[in-house]
């Protein structure tokens, strides 16, 4: 593998995905003993990760007011007893 004339090298996806290095992780460089050593950085202070860019660019863009109960509500759909119009699950 070589470096490009920029100082720019690829990392083997084999590698990053191990590493967890991910498009836009922040990396530090160390001589450790004479090797050349990469590592996950910590993410630069003010800079939001993609987590929180995403949650930025959500917030405020829901167009309805509705409580946690009813939202569960909708997902569940009525009770069994309700749809048949009948309480009795065996229909007598």
């Amino acid at each position: 593998m070589r470096i490009t004339s920029k100082g720019q090298v690829t990392i083997p996806e084999h590698i990053r995905d191990q590493a967890g290095l991910m498009p836009g992780t922040d990396v530090e460089f160390a001589m450790v003993d004479g090797e050349v050593r990469l590592r996950k950085g910590k993410p630069s202070a003010g800079r939001p990760s993609r987590g929180q860019k995403l949650v930025t660019s959500l917030r405020g863009t829901g167009r309805y007011q509705m409580s946690t109960d009813e939202i569960i509500a909708l997902m569940r759909g009525a009770p069994a007893d309700e749809e048949t119009g009948s309480a009795d699950p065996v229909g007598r």
